[in-house]
C-alpha cells in the first residue's frame, strides 16, 4: 500500500534573519539595492511560495522604499537624505500560498556624506558705522551651521582679503565681527565684507556671505583750495560788480560737512581794506569789483580768503587772493616844464650868434599811467618860424635846427605836441617863448616887440611883465649897494677909531666938531694939520666901490665951514705923537 501524505499549510514562512541592519549613503541614486530578504517555507507545492510585501510602515517608507515580491530584494525609490532622516525601520512581510505569513524588520541607517555647505546666519549687523569708530567696535554678530555630522559638520570662519576688519570667536560657531584698525571714509565710504565658513570634510565644502558696512561721514576735513595764491587781474576803472575769477576749494567730507561758504578775511597790517575794492559770493566764490578802481591810487593788493564748511564744529581753510589792476591810458601827459601858468614871451634866451643844435630848452612831461601809457613822444606842432627849430621825439629837447641868422625875428613861440602811446593815446601841450638876443642885458632892457602878425594881448603882458621884473631887479640891486656901502663905512669908521684912541695925541671928529681956531679941545696941543677926506659913490656902471681922494690941508675956518658939509664927508683930525 502506497500512501501519499498530501500537505496542508501547517508551515509558517521562516526568515533568516528578523532583523536586517543595513548601511547606506545618503545620496544614492533611485533604484539602488538596499538589501534582499530571505524566507523559507517548509510546505511544498503553493503553501510553500512565498510573496513579500512591505507593511505597516509610514507613508515616508512607502515612498522612499520598495520590495520585489519575489525575490525580497528592498530598492530605493527616491534618494535619501541624512539631514532629514538618518534611520529607517521598514516591517517586511513574508507570505506563503495557503496565507500565513511572517514578519521582519529591516533597519536602514542612513550614512553621513559631506553634501551640505556651511551656512552663515546673521543674528545683528549694524550697516552703517560712523568713520570715528575706534577698533575693536563690533560691527555684527553672527552664526555658522553645518547639517552635516562628524568632520563634515565641523567648521571654521575667515577674512578673505585685507579689509579693516577681524572676527572674533564669541561660543562654538559663534562669531563676531569687529574692527581691527581706525577707519576714513575719504579713502573707503564703504565695505563689501565677506565672511566664508569652511567644514572639514572631504572634499571640503564652503559658503560665503557679504555684508555691506556703510561708513558716516565726521567733520574730520578741512576744505582744501586748489591754489595757495589766487592772481586775478582788473582792469582800471571797471564798473562795479565786474567779476574778477572764482575760488574753488573743496571738501572730503560729505554732507553738510562738504558744504563750503567763502569769505574776505582780515587784511594784513598795513594793507589797504580790500573789503571796499571786491566781494566773494559765499556759495559760489565768485570775486566781484565794488567799485571803479584806479591804478594810479592802488596798482595791486592782497587779501586773506577763508573757506569754511557747514560740520560741527566747522573747518576752515585760507589762501591769499592777489588782485592785480590793470592800468588803462586814463591820465593825459602833464608837462612840468615849462610850468603851464609861465608866460610863454618871458621865456628862453637864444643868442644869435647860436648855431645849429644849440640847446635852447628842454620840455619835460611826465605821466601818471604805466607801462606803453606812459611812453611819452615829442614833437612841434607849431612854431613862428618851423625850420628854426626843432625838438627830440623822446627826449624833449629843444634845439635850434639850423644856425641864427640875422633875418630871423627877435621873439618865437612854439606849441610843443606830447603824446602818450596808449590806446586810444592822449596828448597836451607846452608853450615855450624863445628870444632872441646879442646878449643878456638886450634882452632885458630892450623893449620887446612881437613878429607881424602875433599881436594879440597875451604878448602885450608878457612884455609888460618883462619890464616890471627888469624894474624889480635894479631896485633889489640898488639896496644891497647901498647896504654894503653903509656897512663898510661903518666898519672903516670903527677901525680908525679905534687905532687914534691908542695915542692921546689923536682925536676923530665928525663935521662940525673942529674948533673954530683948529685948537685942540682937550687943551694939550694944536691941531696943526687938518685933513678932510671924500667919499664918492658912482652911478651908471652898475657897480661900486670905495674911492679915497688924496688929502687936502685945510685952516681952521675951511674946517668950519666943512663941518656944515654933506653927511657923506667925514673929517678926522690927526696929530703926530710928540706934538
Amino acid at each position: 500500500i502506497r500512501v501519499v501524505v498530501l500537505d496542508i499549510n501547517d508551515n509558517i514562512p521562516v526568515f533568516t534573519r528578523s532583523l536586517y541592519k543595513v548601511r547606506l549613503l545618503e545620496n544614492s541614486t533611485e533604484d539602488t539595492p538596499v538589501v534582499v530578504v530571505s524566507a523559507s517555507d517548509l510546505d511544498s507545492g503553493t503553501n510553500g511560495e512565498i510573496t513579500y510585501s512591505i507593511v505597516q510602515n509610514s507613508a515616508e517608507n512607502l515612498q522612499t522604499f520598495k520590495i520585489n515580491p519575489e525575490t525580497g530584494q528592498i530598492r530605493l525609490k527616491k534618494t535619501v537624505d541624512y539631514e532629514e532622516t538618518k534611520t529607517y525601520e521598514i516591517d517586511v512581510q513574508a507570505t506563503d500560498g495557503g496565507g500565513l505569513s511572517m514578519h521582519c524588520k529591516v533597519e536602514v541607517q542612513v550614512e553621513d556624506v559631506n553634501d551640505n555647505i556651511p551656512e552663515v546666519i546673521i543674528t545683528s549687523l549694524t550697516s552703517t558705522l560712523s568713520e570715528a569708530a575706534p577698533p575693536n567696535t563690533v560691527v555684527a554678530l553672527f552664526n555658522v551651521r553645518d547639517r552635516d555630522s562628524g568632520d563634515n559638520g565641523r567648521t571654521r570662519c575667515e577674512l578673505p582679503g585685507e579689509q579693516p576688519f577681524s572676527l572674533a570667536p564669541l561660543a562654538a560657531n559663534a562669531y563676531a565681527l569687529v574692527t581691527s584698525e581706525t577707519l576714513d571714509r575719504e579713502q573707503v565710504a564703504e565695505y563689501n565684507v565677506t565672511v566664508r565658513a569652511r567644514d572639514e570634510g572631504s572634499p571640503p565644502l564652503s559658503a560665503s556671505k557679504t555684508l555691506l558696512v556703510r561708513l558716516l561721514d565726521v567733520n574730520d576735513n578741512a576744505p582744501n583750495f586748489a591754489q595757495a595764491v589766487y592772481t586775478m587781474v582788473l582792469n582800471e576803472n571797471e564798473p562795479a560788480g565786474t567779476s574778477l575769477g572764482r575760488l574753488n576749494a573743496t571738501d572730503a567730507d560729505a554732507g553738510k560737512n562738504a558744504r563750503v561758504r567763502y569769505a574776505l578775511g582780515p587784511p594784513p597790517p598795513g594793507a589797504p581794506t580790500a573789503a571796499s575794492f571786491v566781494s566773494v559770493d559765499a556759495e559760489s566764490g565768485i570775486v566781484r569789483a565794488l567799485r571803479p578802481l584806479d591804478y594810479e591810487e592802488v596798482r595791486a593788493f592782497e587779501v586773506i580768503v577763508r573757506a569754511t564748511d557747514g560740520g560741527s564744529p566747522p573747518l576752515s581753510a585760507q589762501a591769499v587772493l592777489r588782485v592785480v589792476v590793470r592800468d588803462e591810458n586814463d591820465n593825459a601827459p602833464v608837462v612840468l616844464h615849462p610850468p603851464p601858468g609861465s608866460s610863454a614871451a618871458a621865456g628862453e634866451l637864444v643868442p644869435r650868434w647860436a648855431r645849429a643844435g644849440y640847446l635852447v630848452a628842454k620840455v619835460v612831461a611826465v605821466d601818471a599811467d604805466a607801462g606803453q601809457n606812459a611812453w611819452l613822444s615829442y614833437e612841434l606842432a607849431k612854431a613862428t618860424e618851423p625850420g628854426l627849430f626843432r625838438v627830440g621825439l623822446h627826449s624833449g629837447e629843444v634845439r635850434t635846427a639850423r644856425a641864427v641868422a640875422e633875418r630871423d625875428a627877435p621873439r618865437h613861440r612854439l606849441v610843443v605836441l606830447v603824446r602818450d602811446r596808449g590806446q586810444p593815446p592822449r596828448s597836451t601841450t607846452a608853450t615855450l617863448g624863445i628870444a632872441l638876443a646879442d646878449s643878456l642885458s638886450d634882452s632885458f632892457l630892450q623893449p620887446s616887440h612881437p613878429p607881424a602878425g602875433r599881436q594879440q594881448p597875451q604878448a602885450d603882458g608878457e612884455d609888460l611883465l618883462t619890464i616890471y621884473l627888469t624894474a624889480a631887479l635894479g631896485c633889489i640891486s640898488f639896496l644891497f649897494l647901498l647896504s654894503v656901502l653903509g656897512f663898510s663905512l661903518a666898519k672903516l669908521c670903527k677901525t680908525r677909531l679905534g687905532a687914534n684912541l691908542s695915542h692921546p695925541s689923536a682925536r676923530c671928529y665928525a663935521d662940525g666938531d673942529l674948533a673954530p681956531d683948529g685948537g685942540y679941545v682937550a687943551g694939550t696941543g694944536t691941531l696943526s694939520p687938518s685933513y678932510r677926506y671924500e667919499v664918492g659913490l658912482t652911478t651908471g656902471s652898475g657897480r661900486s666901490e670905495f674911492q679915497f681922494l688924496s688929502p687936502v690941508l685945510l685952516s681952521p675956518q675951511s674946517s668950519a665951514e666943512a663941518g656944515a658939509g654933506k653927511n657923506e664927508e667925514v673929517l678926522c683930525s690927526s696929530q703926530p705923537e710928540g706934538e
